[in-house]
């Protein structure tokens, strides 16, 4: 089965991405661990992961005000992770992309979101997923960075 990825075609997608200065495994920790992503990224308020980080468990989570009713797609540790979503009748597809650059890692993630809302407001919802996406992967770099500091210690 090939990979899932984002649809650049979709009404709304937006990517963002970053050199974090930490181990890919230190940022690869960092991300699979769905019940702390509320510890260091503001935007997720609650998060609920109903069984082991693996293709086929389902998670629901609020981010930005949301209720989201999620599904993890792909597990490859340490460099891909993928999941789709469903929220107030958008339909989303999310992939994280994990690399070594150097002694850090390089980030990459993207979303795409179809359906009747992302129709009828894809400019809107481009600029929100793009803020989105933007301030998720600094949250991940600042605690990951932090993270490898403290074991540097």
């Amino acid at each position: 089965m090939p990979p899932i990825e984002a649809n650049p075609e979709a009404p709304a997608s937006a990517s963002a991405e970053a050199y974090i200065n930490a181990p890919v495994e230190t940022v690869w920790t960092l991300l699979s661990d769905f019940a702390h992503w509320p510890d260091w990224n503001e935007a997720v308020a609650r998060m609920r992961l109903d069984g082991p980080v693996q293709a086929g468990t389902p998670f629901v989570w609020v981010a930005g005000g949301t209720r989201i009713v999620s599904r993890l797609e792909e597990v490859a540790p340490p460099g891909r992770l993928a999941w789709t979503g469903k929220t107030m009748g958008i339909r989303a597809v999310h992939v994280w992309r994990l690399a070594t650059q150097g002694e850090g890692t390089h980030v990459h993630t993207e979303e795409s979101l179809d359906g009747l809302i992302a129709r009828l407001l894809p400019g809107l919802l481009r600029k929100m997923l793009a803020k989105a996406l933007a301030q998720g992967v600094m949250a991940l770099k600042t605690e990951a960075e932090a993270r490898h500091e403290r074991t540097r210690g």
